[in-house]
């Protein structure tokens, strides 16, 4: 009988001799797919005005809005039916400064919602609610490939613009008074520079407070007295810590040499120290930074932390994920101890062996030393050597850090080391190293992948000849380029997952916040041609010699569909070996649970033969 179609699989064919599936193979030990698909993932949480309940998204079928008591108890959710998002393009909810409604987005609009019950109630098409008093919020309206800052009444919901700078806003934090918002933008004509201003909203006059060309600053917050603004800028090579006067034109005073990357700041109590989050090579710690001097306290260390909210007592809640542990949402005690609040965690998952990786560094191509993070399976022996994978992140403005990844460890589980690299262009290990991928999209990056192969190879416990490389998004692109623009064909296989293969038709086809950030790093494709084309691994795919599974949402936004079927078009041509996948319900992230289950059954089918020991 044949096979009955599957509603949430669009494209499915192959190209050049079937990939029948090992009949001998049989599932790991302790993991299984289905229990990574059903863990849920708490994140962005907002604590409400009296300090007594914590809003968050939680992502599990939907992505929607819930609430929990900070002394604990049960978790109530708010919404139903909002959309499942990815965590990395999505908003969180915002209590009203009365605590008794919640602002989020969904689909473009703002919504309201009573925070004990109720219907949620459209207010207006933008982005980016934060309330200015109970009866107004300040939006995002997108006008013209431009983002403006407006205000908007609940009950007369027609935006005015509050702020108009020829530049896109990106965030804004009211005043303790509630007359003036602190907000930032992105420049349209200086891609790499984010800059802070300030509104006084009865007047709508705005003014400059840090502007720097060429660089980038975020997670501004006012002091407890509104006469201070604090931000990160990465000014100095890493995003530390400055203070500004909001009003008077003193430049800002640097408070931080940390060698690290700040964010989510946030004054105390006090007013005398600020908590944030501190990341440095991937581990993103809580802390605490001294007002005055600047000294940096440890708060709660490893694995990475998020949404730092501060209790009325000091104390704090966050969201946690680290290697070990899915995300959760914990309490920190004054002391340091840490318990947990919500940790939807499926027992399967929780009692299954976690394997740490260790953080390596090794020599690229070129020399320059680049990162990773490098799981060894139980019983990968010189003399029984395992297969790898090795896995580029997205982004390429991103990084592979303490955070848990079920996918890795069910491979982990069947014997496959994993190699979780950190490219030039990662985040976290400073402003240099983050920006080495500039103009050189697919050409110096593609060396540090290609030396990853190099690095596994030279360990003894790899065997070189059974290593695949897999990636989503620019982690695809890599993955890509890596077995097009290699002479050796180190990798025997590859995956790419909703990934560009031609960063020129892309630029044309994605939505504007992938094209700004394409632009931001290799130029308009006016001026630099020759470097797009080198960054196009579509124009020599007759190099191509091993076997490539390639997956695309069709709903994709930020990277075209389009983009995989050009590719699959130049494979078949060239005759080349591939497998192929659509899924109509997916975009930019294949997160509802059928996608993703018939996904990462279809990369373990290709990786087991393809890497058949």
């Amino acid at each position: 009988m044949a096979e009955q179609p599957q509603w949430w699989i669009g494209t499915d064919e192959a190209g050049g001799i079937p990939n029948p599936g090992r009949p001998d193979v049989k599932p790991p030990a302790h993991w299984r797919l289905e229990a990574v698909a059903a863990t849920e993932r708490p994140r962005q949480i907002e604590l409400s005005p009296d300090g007594s309940t914590l809003a968050f998204m939680l992502d599990r079928d939907t992505s929607d809005v819930w609430t929990i008591p900070v002394a604990g108890g049960q978790a109530r959710r708010v919404t139903t039916g909002r959309p499942l998002a990815a965590f990395w393009d999505d908003g969180n909810a915002v209590w009203s400064p009365d605590g008794t409604r919640l602002a989020f987005a969904q689909g473009g609009k703002v919504m309201v919602v009573a925070a004990g019950g109720g219907v949620p109630v459209e207010v207006c098409a933008a982005s980016g609610p934060v309330w200015l008093d109970d009866a107004r919020l300040v939006v995002g309206v997108d006008r013209d490939g431009r983002t403006v800052l407006a205000v908007v009444e609940i009950d007369d919901a027609w935006p005015r613009p509050l702020a108009t700078v020829g530049a896109d806003y990106v965030t804004a934090v009211v005043s303790p008074d509630r007359t003036k918002v602190a907000y930032t933008v992105f420049h349209h004509d200086d891609l790499n520079c984010i800059s802070l201003h300030v509104v006084d909203v009865a007047t709508r006059e705005s003014r400059t407070v840090v502007h720097q060309p060429g660089f980038q600053l975020r997670s501004p917050v006012w002091s407890l007295d509104g006469t201070h603004l604090a931000f990160a800028s990465e000014w100095p090579g890493w995003y530390e810590v400055f203070v500004v006067h909001a009003t008077d034109g003193t430049a800002p005073r640097q408070l931080t040499t940390d060698d690290a990357d700040f964010s989510e700041l946030a004054f105390t109590p006090t007013g005398e120290s600020l908590v944030g989050v501190r990341t440095r090579h991937g581990v993103a710690d809580l802390v605490r930074i001294d007002a005055a001097g600047g000294e940096v306290a440890l708060l709660a260390g490893g694995g990475t932390w998020s949404s730092p909210c501060i209790l009325p007592d000091g104390s704090l809640v966050a969201v946690h994920e680290s290697f070990t542990s899915p995300a959760r949402i914990c309490a920190v005690a004054l002391d340091g101890e840490v318990g947990e609040l919500c940790a939807p965690t499926p027992a399967p998952v929780r009692t299954a062996p976690h394997v740490v990786p260790e953080h390596v560094a090794y020599r690229s191509l070129d020399g320059t030393e680049v990162y990773g993070w490098l799981y060894r399976p139980a019983g990968a022996t010189v003399e029984r050597p395992c297969p790898a994978v090795v896995q580029p992140h997205g982004g390429p403005t991103s990084v592979t850090g303490d955070e848990w990844d079920g996918v890795a460890q069910y491979f982990l589980d069947k014997g496959y080391a994993w190699f979780a690299i950190n490219f030039r262009g990662s985040t976290s290990y400073g402003r240099d190293f983050e920006r080495a991928n500039h103009g050189v999209w697919g050409v110096a990056d593609t060396h540090d992948c290609l030396a990853a192969h190099d690095h596994l190879a030279a360990l003894g416990w790899v065997d070189p000849t059974r290593v695949a490389i897999f990636g989503a998004s620019y982690g695809s692109y890599m993955a890509l380029h890596s077995v097009v623009d290699d002479p050796d064909n180190r990798y025997a296989c590859a995956v790419a997952k909703y990934g560009d293969c031609d960063i020129l038709t892309s630029w044309a086809q994605g939505d504007l916040v992938g094209r700004l950030d394409l632009e931001r790093m290799m130029g308009h494709p006016r001026t630099a041609r020759a470097e797009y084309t080198a960054g196009s691994p579509i124009h020599r795919i007759e190099h191509l010699q091993v076997p490539v599974f390639i997956a695309h949402g069709e709903l994709d936004e930020r990277v075209s569909p389009r983009q995989s079927q050009e590719l699959v078009e130049a494979l078949r041509r060239e005759g080349k070996q591939f497998e192929y996948v659509t899924y109509p319900t997916e975009g930019h992230g294949l997160l509802r649970t059928e996608p993703f289950l018939h996904f990462h059954r279809r990369l373990e089918r290709f990786l087991d033969w393809y890497l058949m020991p």
